[in-house]
């Protein structure tokens, strides 16, 4: 085989990986950046928010979806198509001030990058032989350590450089161009399957395309709007999980479904995917957190947070492919892996609990370094672990599990570490007050109320921030024993063309 043959399928997956990295860094930097560009055009605080709920709202939906409709139009036709929505609405979004058509196209390329990330695990899981399948499933680890970390610095950049806050949307352009044409010319052109169209769950996708989007909704703008104190919350939660429900049964049933649910049934799957969702709420205490503490308590912007994400994300490049190698060897036991893992995030979590007003994003180094080790033992021995129990045909129906558990882990970590924050805050600010009110006589001179205030509100929420650092770092560790639980699987290269149950 030349080396053209071999180098044109590995440059079309190298394209994909560009696009999905893309796709995460698109719906981070646009949020880590939001309050700029709400500066910028004058929007609202209300107004603004929205934003990045309708990206986030296009993402969840394309996800479950997208692998079948690769398999029905042919991957390459569907990554060169979304790839120039996202390139036509990143090029256009910094000339756009009116609110209503900016949410419009925000949902339409969260949509389409929704629609790519998919994809990466597809191809590896269809594509890769098993000696190789691993680095491809690295890769899409990336996704979820490397992109979302690396996007502080971005956002940083494009707030603080000299470069423009329009490059928070045109900073996917050169790097679709990249990926289109990485795509074109690596993947074969593959006839298209039109008589799938006829067999698929439309009516399912009728209802499992607004239960998705209502359910974004919720989650994302859940902690600003009191969760059920809120109409809009309140009937999103409702019907978005009443219609969440019919759409499951119909996948369940029917023939051609866009996600099988069955092979949830298996042990590594569906314990495996179970761990992952918690993995991900775990997860926000390496960008989240850290980045909320900085902005809050002094005020740093982007540029000074930058290293926070730079410490988790560039190590990624290099102790992503080192796993999978270890993964490999006959006498490496991925579930111990995934374990070490886990404790390797609780640990940092534990440090990270014991932070001061006086910590810098500097004081974050060995916190950071703690997660940087620690996630990608977690997720590319995860991915493993579920993955190796399917066979390659079934890579499409996995891809769209995994990746709309993925989106919603994602916003659920969010939406629970906020609310977590808030609630902590609250119970802290009003235990200072009580007890500064017990010691205030005794003070000379007595501080004036506004100094009290800020002092009392700083501490809250230090406290409250280390608050949700142990409470992730407890979760990490009560996920230890259930990855344990999985099924062992040997290297792939003793693997037999059984699936493993």
């Amino acid at each position: 085989m030349s080396a053209a043959a071999t180098g044109r399928p590995m440059a079309g997956l190298l394209g994909i990986f560009i696009a999905a990295m893309m796709a995460g860094m698109n719906n981070r930097v646009g949020a880590i950046a939001l309050a700029d560009v709400r500066g910028a055009l004058g929007f609202g605080l209300d107004d603004a928010s929205w934003l990045t709920t309708a990206y986030n709202a296009g993402e969840l939906i394309a996800m479950p979806f997208a692998a079948w409709f690769a398999v029905t139009l042919s991957v390459r036709r569907l990554e060169l198509w979304m790839l120039a929505v996202c390139t036509l609405v990143a090029a256009i979004l910094p000339s756009i001030h009116d609110v209503g058509l900016l949410l419009v196209l925000r949902f339409v390329q969260g949509g389409a990058g929704g629609a790519m990330i998919p994809l990466l695990m597809m191809v590896a899981l269809k594509s890769l032989p098993a000696p190789v399948r691993l680095y491809g499933l690295a890769l899409y680890a990336m996704t979820a350590t490397f992109a979302p970390n690396v996007s502080i610095w971005l956002a940083g950049q494009w707030t603080a450089g000299g470069a423009g806050l329009h490059w928070v949307y045109w900073q996917s352009v050169p790097l679709a161009v990249v990926a289109g044409l990485l795509v074109a010319w690596g993947l074969p052109r593959e006839p298209g399957q039109p008589d799938r169209l006829r067999q698929a769950n439309w009516t399912g996708m009728a209802f499992g395309v607004p239960a998705l989007g209502l359910i974004a909704v919720a989650l994302d703008q859940g902690v600003r709007l009191d969760w059920l104190h809120s109409p809009v919350i309140t009937v999103a939660l409702v019907a978005g999980l009443a219609l969440l429900a019919v759409y499951l049964l119909t996948e369940w049933y029917h023939p051609s479904p866009f996600v099988k649910l069955q092979i949830l049934g298996r042990r590594n799957l569906g314990l495996g995917f179970t761990i992952f969702v918690f993995l991900l709420v775990a997860l926000m205490s390496s960008s989240l957190l850290p980045i909320s503490y900085l902005g809050r308590i002094h005020d740093d912007r982007p540029l000074q947070m930058a290293s926070i994400g730079m410490d988790v994300a560039l190590p990624q490049l290099i102790l992503g492919p080192l796993v999978a190698l270890l993964l490999y060897q006959r006498w490496a036991d991925a579930r111990i892996v995934f374990a070490s893992g886990l404790l390797l995030i609780a640990l940092a979590c534990f440090a990270g609990a014991r932070l001061t007003p006086d910590w810098n994003a500097g004081q974050f180094a060995a916190v950071q370094a703690l997660q940087a080790f620690g996630q990608p033992m977690a997720v590319v021995s995860m991915l493993f672990l579920a993955t190796s129990v399917v066979q390659p045909p079934e890579g499409p129906y996995v891809s769209g599990v995994v990746n709309t558990l993925r989106a919603f882990g994602s916003l659920l970590g969010a939406a629970a570490v906020g609310q977590l924050v808030t609630v902590r805050g609250r119970f802290h600010a009003d235990a200072l007050l009580d007890h500064a009110g017990l010691v205030m006589n005794a003070l000379a001179p007595e501080p004036e109320p506004f100094q009290l205030a800020g002092v009392v509100g700083q501490q809250a929420q230090v406290l409250s921030l280390a608050d949700a650092y142990r409470v992730l770092g407890v979760l990490a560790i009560l996920l230890i024993p259930l990855a344990l639980r999985l099924t062992r699987i040997p290297a792939p290269s003793s693997i037999s063309s059984s699936t493993h149950e």
